[in-house]
């Protein structure tokens, strides 16, 4: 059934409906988007605007939601209903296509000089996802649709579950203020219509792995392990629960690591030189010679209730760092890589580049 939008004005007991105007309504749709795009129900970043594709023709917007889906944003402009709806599709075939290193170009375009990942925290408080373009979602901004559109997009939709929808808008003029009321031609909720990447599209949606490095979480804490004697004696552990250590278990010697304490920052950068052992069996090499953690003058605690049994031990690898700070003097930046495991694949070429520059590696 066709929506209809209906604005009146309470005078005493009498209600005068103020009639909607279009005029100039559509082509001002599209930066009023771009400076709030909650008009469109839920919050986007805007990545592009009239971004040519391959095939001929601009997508009026790309946006990225806070699962890293890419939303294809289609205004109806002076294009009959079925050419939109047609089009719209057609650009989402393309979008479809592209890989985390093409949506990063287009952003480059978009907004010079800002890296994607920052602009991506800033707006959701969140870490920019390894996948990236991993769904797709359609969205046609409309003043009105006709019966034949409102059928197709309702049967795409709801029978086939394609996530493409139509937001109507409509403009009014009351007394010299503007109004703009919104409604779904699809009631929407609000989430995202799409979240479940294609796994055979990660190689493209997700960032490579160079194969040697890795972020670790290392958890500073009062009366327990402390970065200082990480820092001093080269190496990372991690334990108190399988949850914790079993991570640890994949650094194999040779691997870079990029040591974070949570909340904090990026601390040191080293070479992992053996393999993750319990703690008070581990070996690290001092004036070259080799020295058992637990004989060590430490500053931390690295014992655990029950620690008898290996799951719930502290465990260690030896490190051979490159570089490394004080606790205190632990280096973030907003829309770095940050990871609730102990161990990571650091895929994130904007926190190594970041961490690299930071440290002086780059030379």
């Amino acid at each position: 059934m066709a929506v209809e939008m209906g604005l009146w004005r309470a005078e005493g007991d009498k209600l005068v409906r103020i009639v909607p105007t279009a005029i100039g309504l559509e082509s001002q749709l599209e930066s009023y988007i771009e400076s709030d795009s909650a008009m469109l129900g839920t919050t986007l970043l805007i990545v592009g605007r009239q971004v040519p594709t391959a095939h001929g023709g601009y997508i009026d917007l790309l946006a990225l939601d806070e699962t890293a889906a890419v939303h294809v944003i289609e205004l109806k402009r002076d294009k009959t209903p079925r050419e939109v709806t047609a089009q719209t599709l057609d650009y989402g075939s393309w979008v479809a296509t592209l890989g985390r290193a093409e949506i990063h170009a287009i952003y480059d375009l978009y907004s010079p000089g800002t890296a994607l990942e920052e602009a991506f925290a800033e707006r959701f408080n969140e870490t920019l996802p390894e996948e990236v373009n991993a769904a797709q979602v359609f969205t046609i901004v409309a003043a009105s649709v006709d019966p034949a559109t409102e059928r197709i997009v309702r049967f795409l939709n709801e029978d086939f579950g394609v996530p493409i929808n139509v937001v109507f808008f409509r403009h009014f003029i009351d007394n010299g203020a503007s109004y703009l009321a919104r409604t779904w031609l699809v009631e929407n909720d609000g989430q995202t219509a799409t979240t479940n990447a294609i796994s055979s599209r990660k190689t493209k949606t997700r960032e490579p792995w160079n194969g040697s490095d890795w972020y670790v979480s290392f958890g500073d804490n009062p009366g327990g392990r402390q970065w200082v004697d990480a820092m001093k004696h080269g190496f990372v552990s991690a334990g108190g629960g399988e949850w914790f250590s079993r991570t640890l278990k994949n650094l194999q010697p040779g691997a870079r690591i990029f040591a974070c304490i949570p909340k904090i920052g990026y601390v040191g950068v080293g070479t992992v030189t053996g393999g993750a052992q319990r703690f008070d069996e581990t070996a690290v090499t001092i004036d070259g010679a080799a020295a058992l953690l637990k004989d060590l003058n430490l500053v931390g605690n690295y014992r655990h209730d029950g620690d008898e049994d290996d799951n719930l031990a502290e465990w260690a690898v030896p490190v051979e760092w490159t570089y490394t700070v004080p606790k205190e003097q632990g280096f973030w930046k907003t829309g770095m890589f940050a990871n609730q495991n102990t161990v990571a694949k650091l895929r994130q070429q904007f926190t190594i580049e970041q961490v690299s520059a930071a440290f002086g590696l780059d030379d």
